[in-house]
């Protein structure tokens, strides 16, 4: 696992094998950002990694200029390797937080112009996972949602879906936030 683009570039990172967690894949992370870089401008917004696990999409946003990335996830051993990687690689844009990503959708008081969503593949409320996003207002008007899910699973229908993008077992389903 590397961060692939921007200003860290190359760097390798080599999370503890006992998380509990399954990273986007480098040739999927790969594409998913060819894709947001022909939907968006990274540099400069703000971002909203959830599910964070290892960091991996919040290290790349943050390599590509983002300004600020808040990075969910509820193991704290995940949110402890992610402050690790920071601290050893100076990077003062991502900012973690320990908890329960449901809860947060719920209570969170910030916008994002970008946000990544990567839950387990298995938890029941995934389908239902953009439209809880989308309706506690957490997207920018403009601003993009990304949720990575097994191609199996078919995602809950939503006016702000624009297409799903498939890469092997794992697909990214994009969403807009329609101009309020």
């Amino acid at each position: 696992m590397r961060i692939i683009g921007g200003k860290l570039g190359g760097i390798r990172l080599n999370p503890p094998t006992n998380l509990p967690v399954r990273p986007t894949t480098d040739i999927a992370k790969e594409a998913l950002f060819n894709i947001l870089l022909n939907q968006t401008d990274i540099d400069g917004t703000t971002c909203l990694d959830l599910f964070c696990g290892t960091g991996n999409i919040s290290f790349e946003l943050a390599s590509r200029g983002a300004s600020h990335v808040d990075a969910i996830d509820i193991h704290p051993k995940c949110l402890f390797y992610i402050k690790d990687t920071c601290e050893k690689h100076k990077i003062e844009t991502i900012h973690t937080r320990k908890a329960d990503v449901f809860k947060y959708i719920t209570s969170a008081k910030k916008n994002y112009d970008l946000i990544f969503a990567d839950p387990p593949y298995d938890i029941d409320r995934l389908p239902q996972l953009p439209e809880m996003i989308l309706n506690n207002n957490l997207l920018e008007p403009g601003g993009i949602l990304v949720v990575e899910h097994p191609s199996t699973r078919k995602m809950a229908t939503h006016p702000a879906f624009i297409e799903t993008r498939k890469y092997g077992y794992s697909s990214f389903s994009f969403y807009k936030q329609n101009n309020k």
